[in-house]
């Protein structure tokens, strides 16, 4: 039977690799999206993505207060949420096609579930 790894970072959680590896992924897209959207659609979606694993990041380091640590862990649903939605703009606008978008759409779902996860069963997490 294989051990599991212990997780003594964020960094270790598959679920901040994920958000990690979406918000990148939204960033490499984004490079192709108009120049007038610099400063409107293309900074949102790239700041909410980021914000998922960096909103994670900060409830890892939150785990001594159990009600504080899923607060930050509803914050990053909440980033993955919205760039849901700027993401259904980018296909809207035509920047993204249907499937670029489905399977990024898809990965925030997953990423949501899990965060969600988490968040029910705090008690695993903090201490």
């Amino acid at each position: 039977m294989e051990k599991k790894k212990a997780i003594k970072h964020f960094r270790d959680l598959e679920v901040y690799q994920r958000a990690f590896l979406l918000a990148m992924t939204i960033y490499e897209k984004t490079k192709t999206f108009p120049p007038e959207e610099k400063y409107s659609l293309t900074d949102q979606v790239r700041r909410s993505s980021r914000s998922i694993g960096s909103n994670l990041a900060e409830a890892w380091r939150k785990r001594k207060y159990t009600a504080v640590f899923q607060n930050k862990l509803t914050d990053a649903m909440q980033e993955a949420s919205e760039t849901q939605s700027w993401l259904e703009f980018s296909l809207a606008c035509r920047y993204i096609d249907r499937n670029t978008f489905d399977n990024l759409d898809n990965e925030c779902e997953s990423i949501i579930s899990m965060l969600n996860a988490m968040e029910k069963n705090a008690d695993k997490f903090c201490f």
